[in-house]
Formats: structure tokens, sequence, C-alpha cells
């Protein structure tokens, strides 16, 4: 006992040291973590590690998607949502039948339901992976709405086509009808009990005395009810937790207070971040695990076929994507779209941001070693293998070159007429302006009289002057410079103060409790600082 703990403590500390490396090179940490992990299991003496399918489906997968569907814009995901319908459901399908047909015409023994079966399995781009690569590239924001919306989606679809083709295999029939039939009923299901059980927590939430403390367990009770509560019942706990997640994300201000969201977006970014790290990590490390029951069938012959179809893994979904364009230009003709031309810059770089993640490995382990008439599975280890090989051509070759995609097709933001930077400045002297003649209007009685009312007037008025100033610096070529300096000389004086705080709490008079309030003022007014400038950097 004392021995795992041991390890996975290593582990995670491993972890960090990694993602601060990938930090420092500017590489997207996952690609990091997978080929660390890769590292790390050829290293005589370690233990192996083996994933337990259902682990990685039940502990990992309904907290990544609830977060990954809290980070999403509703408004944005309405806006794009038939694109992400289609390349969440259509495009998976597509692609199964297509890696289907390959793999029988290429592999050796392989029948066209172990086709689909491996279609199945890594089609669809991974949620966690894709959301973590494309932070480090800079996109429009719809290219980031549609592929993040798409890998929230399509884990639903793919699994099904897994399903059926499992069946396929071990019973030797197929029933189309059946198929599509079931294929609506998981995914309707899924939905209605997403939101059946989001709509018991947004109850819970509103109207229960809740603290920040219960409001923040609440919400990773959430998705594992959503999640098991649908796969009970063979639904699909995928749709499940995202629907859910988007619905009480949608309400969060009504049902959560201000300390609420706080501590929950802390504590979920910090849970999130271990999670995704201990993923990434599992799939480097389980290759040995793969290799060792490879069978007979030589090494360099699996690395082919691996790489055979990773390759129409990227080009299935780039010709999905610009085929997609060019449908978009026609069907505007008849009815309205978000977008009637959007050219081949930015579906190129949604094509290649195509990364495949942990959902593929677990749905390729989660095959079992025997059929039900007792024979071994065929072609297991050739399917554990190919996909393994899916995941690291996809995640380490396409996200280390999508920055150089990104730039080189150069795909502007035409959905918002003014830049991200003024935008925000608008919005925050608006709100001053509004405030402050909220304040005139309706206590201009008592500001005379009141002291703290007249001091909020004189910031409101003070920050109204200091937004003025911020949006005369972004036309000067000197902005950031300035901007800069302000930043320095801010935290200068924020360590100033928590120098003081320190002084005093040497001091037997004073209650520490009281210090460390003022200095969690002071680390709040260092966030603001750093905020207020966040667009122009």
């Amino acid at each position: 006992m004392h021995e795992n703990i041991i390890l996975y403590l290593a582990l995670v500390m491993i972890i960090m040291f990694l993602v601060m490396l990938a930090q420092r090179i500017k590489i997207a940490y996952p690609i990091v973590l997978v080929l660390g992990g890769l590292a790390l299991s050829v290293v005589p003496g370690l233990p192996s590690v083996e994933i337990d399918p259902q682990l990685i489906f039940l502990i990992f997968l309904p907290p990544l998607l609830y977060e990954a569907a809290w980070q999403t814009s509703w408004k944005d995901f309405w806006k794009w949502r038939r694109v992400i319908g289609s390349f969440a459901f259509i495009i998976v399908i597509f692609t199964s039948c297509v890696i289907a047909y390959v793999s029988q015409a290429v592999i050796p023994g392989f029948t066209l339901a172990l086709g689909f079966l491996l279609g199945g399995i890594i089609s669809p781009p991974d949620a966690v992976a894709t959301t973590s690569i494309l932070k480090n590239v800079k996109v429009p924001k719809r290219l980031v709405t549609i592929t993040e919306g798409e890998s929230l989606l399509n884990d639903a679809s793919s699994l099904i086509v897994f399903r059926f083709a499992l069946v396929a295999v071990s019973s030797g029939s197929f029933v189309l009808t059946d198929a599509v039939g079931s294929f609506f009923l998981v995914i309707t299901m899924g939905f209605v009990v997403g939101i059946g059980i989001a709509l018991i927590f947004y109850a819970i939430h509103r109207w229960f005395p809740t603290t920040p403390s219960i409001d923040t367990i609440l919400t990773f009770v959430a998705p594992y009810a959503m999640y098991i509560t649908a796969e009970e019942f063979h639904f699909s706990g995928v749709i499940a937790v995202v629907s859910g997640g988007l619905f009480l994300s949608r309400n969060q201000h009504s049902i959560l207070s201000h300390l609420s969201r706080i501590q929950g977006i802390n504590v979920w970014s910090t849970v999130g971040f271990v999670l995704n790290g201990i993923v990434f990590m599992l799939i480097g490390l389980e290759l040995p695990v793969i290799v060792q029951g490879f069978g007979e069938t030589s090494i360099w012959e699996a690395i082919k076929y691996g790489l055979i179809i990773s390759l129409v893994v990227v080009i299935t979904r780039i010709a999905s994507t610009l085929g997609a364009s060019v449908f978009t230009v026609f069907i505007s003709r008849f009815i309205t779209t978000a977008d009637s031309s959007p050219g081949y810059r930015m579906p190129l770089i949604f094509g290649w941001a195509g990364m495949r993640g942990v959902v593929s490995l677990a749905s390729a382990l989660s095959i079992p070693i025997l059929l039900d008439n007792g024979l071994p599975f065929p072609q297991r280890n050739m399917i554990l293998f190919i996909t393994f090989i899916v995941i690291l051509v996809t995640l380490v070759f396409q996200g280390l070159t999508l920055p150089v995609i990104a730039r080189w097709a150069h795909a502007e933001d035409h959905d918002y007429d003014l830049p991200v930077q003024e935008q925000d400045v608008i919005i925050r002297r608006e709100l001053a302006r509004a405030s402050l003649d909220f304040i005139n209007k309706k206590y201009a009685e008592e500001i005379d009289s009141h002291e703290l009312l007249r001091s909020l007037k004189f910031k409101l008025e003070s920050d109204i002057g200091f937004l003025d100033h911020v949006q005369g610096f972004e036309a000067h070529e000197a902005s950031h410079k300035f901007i800069a300096r302000y930043q320095h000389i801010s935290k200068e004086l924020l360590e100033h103060k928590r120098s003081i705080l320190h002084q005093f709490n040497k001091k037997e008079t004073y209650d520490e409790d009281v210090i460390r309030q003022h200095l969690a003022q002071i680390d709040l007014e260092e966030e603001k600082v750093r905020q207020q400038f966040l667009h122009m950097e």
C-alpha cells in the first residue's frame, strides 16, 4: 500500500515538473506529458502501469467533460450548433465508415465489423486534448467554440458506434435499423437524464441554505450523478453530463453566490489540472502493457498499419472540414447560416485540430479479452496498438504543428467588429458610468451626508478617468510600455502593503485572521491589476 502511495505521489510530482517544462519551452502540456510517460515507460525497474477502462470512464471522464461544459459559452455554442452537431455526429460516423473499409483492405485478418470497432474508437477528437492545446494557439474565437463543442458531443456518437461494432464482432450479426433506432434513443434519453438531474441540482443550489463549500462539493457530485444514472439505463452518459453541465453553467449566476463561483473556479481549475495531467501521463505509460500482449505480429508491421490509419484519420478530417465549407456555401442559398462564406483557412485549421486522446485509449482497452464463446477476441492487441499510434501521431505531430498551421493560414476573426481590447475597455467604462448615474440619481440626497457613499462616487469617477486614459494609450505606439510600468508600480505597491501586514502580524495585539483577510484582499487587487490589461498583453 505504501509503495503504491509513494508511486502515485512521485507521478504527480513528475507531472508538475513536466508541465513546468512545457510552459518553459512553450509547448502544450498534454504533448509533453504523453512523451514523458512514454519515456518513463521504458525506464528499467519501474513498475508497469495498467489502465482500468472503467476507471477512466467513471472517475476521469465525467468531471473533465463537466468542466469543459462549464467553460463553454452557450451563446456561441448555439450560434454554431449546426457545425458542431454535424461534426459531433455525422462526421464521426462517416470517419468510422472510412476507417472500417480502409482497415479491412489494408490489415490482414481484419473484418468489416473489426474495422467499425476501430473506427468507433479513433474517430472522435478528444475534448481534453483539443481544449488544452488550443489554449496555446491564437485562433479565431469561433474555431475554439466549434472545436470544443464538437469534442464535448462526439464521444457519445463514437461510443455508440463502438458498442454496436462490439456486438457485431461478438455475435456475428448486425441489424442497421436496430442500430439507428438505438442511436437516437441513447442520445435523446441521455439529454433527458442530464437535464432532469441538472434541475434537481438547480433546486438544491437555489432554494437550500448551501454554503460555498457545499456548492463546490455539489458541482463535483453532479457530473457523476448524471453520468452514472444515464449509463445505468444504457443511455449516453457523455450527453447527460454535457447537457446538464451546459444548463447549470448558463444559470450559475442565479443559483450560486459570488463566493461560491470564486471558490468553485479555483477548486475546479486545480482538480482539472491534476486530472488532465494524470490522464495524459497514463497514455504514455500504457505502451509497455500494450506491447507485451502484442503476440507474434511484427512490431514494424503494426507500426506501419498504425501510421496508415493515422494518415487516413488526418486526411478524412481535413476533407470533411473543407467539404463542410463547400456545403455551407451551397446551403446558404436556401437557409440562413452563421457564415455563408467560411473559405478554406479556418476549416483547414479546424481539420488539423483533430487530436485523439484518453477516451480513445480507454475504449480500446475496454475490448474484452475473450468472446462470449470463450475464444480470444480477434485482433484485440492490434486494435490497441493502432489506437496508441493514432493518439501519438495526432497529439504530438498535429499538436506541435498546429501553431505553425494557424500562423500560415492566418484566419481572421470576422465575428466581432471591435477588437477584444476595445470591447473590454468599453464595457468597463460603461459599467462605471452606469454605476455612477445610478448612485447620483437614486441616492443623490445621501451622498453629501454619507462619507462612504461619497468615497464610492469618487472611486467610480476615478475609474472612468482611468479608463479614458487606457483607451488613449491603445492608439499610442508606446502603450505597452506605459501599461507595463503601471503594472510594475502597482504590484510593487501591493508587495509593500503585504510587508506592512506581515509586520503587524508579528505583534501580539493583532489577530492573524484579520491580517489574513487583508492579505486575501490584496491578492484580489493584484489579480484585478493583471486582468485590467490581460487582453492587451
